[in-house]
């Protein structure tokens, strides 16, 4: 299936997410991450994600990335999505730092080779915002979402509709 990632194009280790559950952004209450939330349900505020640090310290060694695909789900114990047949990949990969000429270095105060800019031309969907838009799609289906909903000024939209087309949401 287009914009899915195939079962085995994962990685090497087994497919795992140390997600642990959502935590408001402002009054720190805990949320259930295995179901489908929008806002804290206290106080309306953003939930962020949290992972078991710890255990990831543990399983994950830096060797391990050596034969992992080259995109953001090699980082998998530290994304939401528990199953990789969940996940919705439109081929969002790990996008270059590029140098800058001299002239622009030196504009800036630098030595040549002291500014780096990250290529974010080369994402499938022409938005900064498609890896976010690719993990939280991905969860959302895996949690049964029919459709997808967000307020943006632009390049989170765009993001949304791709990967919610990608996954068969409305």
């Amino acid at each position: 299936m287009r914009g899915r990632l195939l079962p085995s194009e994962s990685m090497a280790a087994p497919w795992r997410s140390f997600l642990t559950h959502l935590e408001c952004s402002a009054c720190g209450l805990r949320h259930d991450a295995d179901q489908l939330q929008g806002v804290c349900t206290a106080c309306g505020k953003v939930l962020f994600a949290r992972y078991d640090l710890d255990g990831v310290r543990q399983s994950v060694k830096p060797t391990d990335f050596a034969s992992r695909r080259w995109d953001m789900w090699r980082y998998a114990e530290l994304l939401p999505v528990r199953d990789v047949t969940n996940v919705i990949s439109l081929g969002e990969g790990l996008t270059p730092l590029v140098g800058v000429r001299a002239e622009a270095s030196q504009a800036l105060g630098m030595e040549r080779g002291e500014v780096l800019l990250k290529d974010e031309g080369q994402i499938p969907t022409a938005s900064f915002k498609a890896r976010e838009l690719s993990a939280a799609v991905s969860r959302a289906k895996e949690l049964g979402a029919r459709s997808i909903a967000l307020p943006s000024a632009g390049n989170a939209g765009a993001a949304a509709a791709a990967y919610a087309a990608a996954a068969g949401l409305e």
